[in-house]
Parts: C-alpha cells; structure tokens; sequence
C-alpha cells in the first residue's frame, strides 16, 4: 500500500506533531499539519518557516527546496479539510487514552475507509484506543523520537490486533522517509527504548528525591561512566517533563499502583509549569 500513500496528516502540532511533519514533506509526501488550537498552529507554521530558512542560510538547502517544502506542507484547524482524502495519518496528541480516543474519532469521520492510523504515542500500546475508529485493524503504534527531525530510529509496533498489511504499510512508510524502522513483534507498555529509558530516570529521580547527589552530578556521572551523550535529567528536559509526568499519571490511573506514580520532584516541576527547555526551566534553567 505504500505507493498509494499521497497525502499524510499528522494530528497534533506541538513539538513533536510539527517535526514528524516537516520531516514527512521533506521527502516528497503532501503533508497537513492538524490542531483544534489556532495558537499551536500559528506557532507550528512559524516553526516551519524558520527551520527551513536556516536550512538555506546555512547552505544546507536550496532555496528552490526549501519553496517546495512549504508548498507540500499546509497548517490547518479544519478537522475535514485535514482528514479528507488522507491515505497515512499520524497521530501525536497527548499521550493520555481518552485524549487519544477523541482525536482518532473525529478523524475517523473524516477519512477515507483505507486510512491507516499511526499514533506516536511514546509508551501506550494501540490496542488501548483502537476500537475509536471503525477498524481497529488500521491502528497502530508508530514512535518516533525527539527531535524527530533528527533521530533516526522509529518503532513500529506489530499490535495483535493490526493487519499484516497495516504493519508492512508503515514499516515502509518509515522507510521512505529515511528512518529506521525497529519491528516490535509484542505490544508492550513502553516498547523498547522508553521502557529502558524509563527505568534509568525512575532511578534518576529517585536519587535527586533522596539528596544521594546533585542533578548535575548525576547526569555527568551517567555521561562519563556509561557513555551518553546526555543524562537521565537533561534528556526528561529535553523531551518535556510534562510528557513524562503524564505517562507516569496515565500509568497510575490504570494500575492504581502507587509505585507508579511520578517521582516527587517531576511532580513538583510540573505543579510550577517548569517543563524543561520549551518552558526555559526543568531541573536546569535555560536562556531564551
């Protein structure tokens, strides 16, 4: 199916939303870019246009390029115009169940009946929203990773309700726009790669709760003796201690384990709005 995939919308205009979509236009695919907010879409375009100037400023791109971009990428509010004749839809909306089977519902109403749906949801498995559209077998787990206009890597989850042909659609829809897909064979909550990075930053967390070190401490001593290119904590920066607080929120709204719930200073982040770079200040502040 991947020769009929003409236009992609992808649903959600926030950080991540806006990147999967600049990247999708820069590689030849017609690409709407969906939110109810007008802000975030004002902002989302705003985005677009500054990245890909600085493409051509720094002789990245050409100018002629960067004019094709634009016009293969539009920003809309308009839930019909964004759904109509969309052949791929990805979804990055907040990764919060009811949230997500909202938005699929109302995209469902509005898209052709071979759409496939495909939710960056960074730990819930799709089987927990499927059944929001009329066939849950066009519904699956596509991951991508902040920023997605750089990382390489995009986990497609193989869900036991999806369609081989579903699966095989995005696995080469990744392909074609020069990712790595990594097959997940199982759903499980979190997939590979957060359920790995999940349980460094729960430790993280737990040492700056107790006092054991400083947030700078931690983070060089994990850079230093295990050789990442960032730490537990400037990472929960980066990708947004909102989205990690709520992951660990939607987590304890469905196991009613209190183990599960967010580490004491995420929640104490996110009570003061402080979630990181897009905020100006997480565990560590930022310049404007």
């Amino acid at each position: 199916m991947l020769d009929a995939i003409k236009k992609v919308t992808v649903m959600g205009a926030g950080i991540m939303g806006n990147q999967i979509a600049i990247h999708t236009a820069m590689h030849g695919y017609q690409v709407v870019c969906y939110d109810i907010s007008e802000d975030m879409i004002k902002k989302a375009a705003e985005f677009s246009d500054s990245w890909l100037e600085k493409r051509v400023s720094k002789g990245k791109m050409k100018d002629s390029e960067a004019r094709e971009i634009q016009k293969a990428l539009t920003f809309t509010t308009d839930t019909a115009a964004a759904g109509k004749d969309a052949d791929f839809v990805i979804e990055a909306v907040s990764d919060i169940v009811a949230v997500k089977k909202k938005a699929l519902a109302a995209m469902d109403a509005a898209t052709p009946a071979h759409t496939v749906f495909a939710s960056n949801s960074s730990y819930i498995v799709s089987s927990r929203f499927a059944d929001a559209v009329c066939d849950p077998s066009k519904v699956l787990n596509v991951h991508f990773f902040n920023p997605a206009l750089v990382m390489k890597v995009v986990e497609v989850v193989r869900g036991p309700h999806v369609a081989k042909e579903t699966f095989d659609t995005a696995y080469a829809f990744v392909e074609s726009i020069g990712k790595t897909p990594v097959a997940i064979e199982k759903e499980i909550y979190g997939f590979v790669v957060n359920r790995i990075f999940s349980a460094l930053t729960k430790e993280a967390c737990y040492l700056v709760d107790q006092g054991i070190a400083s947030i700078e401490d931690i983070d060089t001593a994990v850079k230093g003796a295990l050789g990442h290119s960032m730490g537990p904590l400037e990472t929960l920066d980066m990708t947004g201690i909102d989205l990690e607080y709520n992951v660990y929120m939607e987590k304890f709204r469905t196991t009613g384990d209190m183990a599960d719930r967010p580490a004491a200073c995420l929640t104490e982040h996110y009570a003061k709005g402080e979630y990181g770079r897009k905020t100006g200040k997480g565990f560590y502040e930022y310049s404007k």
